[in-house]
């Protein structure tokens, strides 16, 4: 029996999976902000660059409309809402922890899901921003493990 000189050549080339970010979609510029208004961020299109990406909006996520009263944490940061410690209460005052907790946990579904390990998140907003303080679902992904970085 002859064996194919050529198979034998052949090197198995091995295919890295493509890097899959997950990104606050209003840092992509679509319309989610809590005031229904476009603000893309340079920075964040120029890191991504030809990745694939897959926006998130947890505030949608939750069940908030587009636009909606702009909310603010309340008695801590993320970590403690996560601990039910703090809240989320829009300015005008109502109560909207629950929502911000489930857009959370839809946010760390999709990332378990699609094999995610890093996410590219909008700062100051009470679900992704990092800075001044953790918001919900950056708190979220943090203790699961994943990367953030913040825009």
């Amino acid at each position: 029996m002859m064996v194919n000189q050529s198979l034998k050549k052949e090197k198995t080339i091995l295919h890295e999976s493509p890097r899959i970010y997950l990104v606050s979609s209003c840092l992509m510029g679509l319309q989610t902000r809590y005031d229904g208004k476009r603000k893309p961020c340079d920075s964040c299109q120029v890191k991504v660059g030809n990745s694939f990406w897959i926006p998130i909006c947890p505030e949608q996520l939750g069940g908030l409309s587009t636009p909606r009263t702009a909310a603010d944490l309340v008695g801590g940061d993320g970590f403690d809402v996560l601990a039910g410690r703090a809240k989320v209460i829009t300015r005008d005052g109502q109560d909207v922890t629950r929502q911000f907790l489930l857009g959370a946990e839809q946010v760390l579904e999709i990332a378990r899901t699609q094999q995610i390990t890093s996410a590219l998140l909008k700062s100051r907003s009470p679900s992704c921003g990092m800075t001044p303080r953790f918001g919900v679902t950056a708190a979220l992904l943090q203790l699961n493990g994943f990367l953030l970085e913040e825009f």
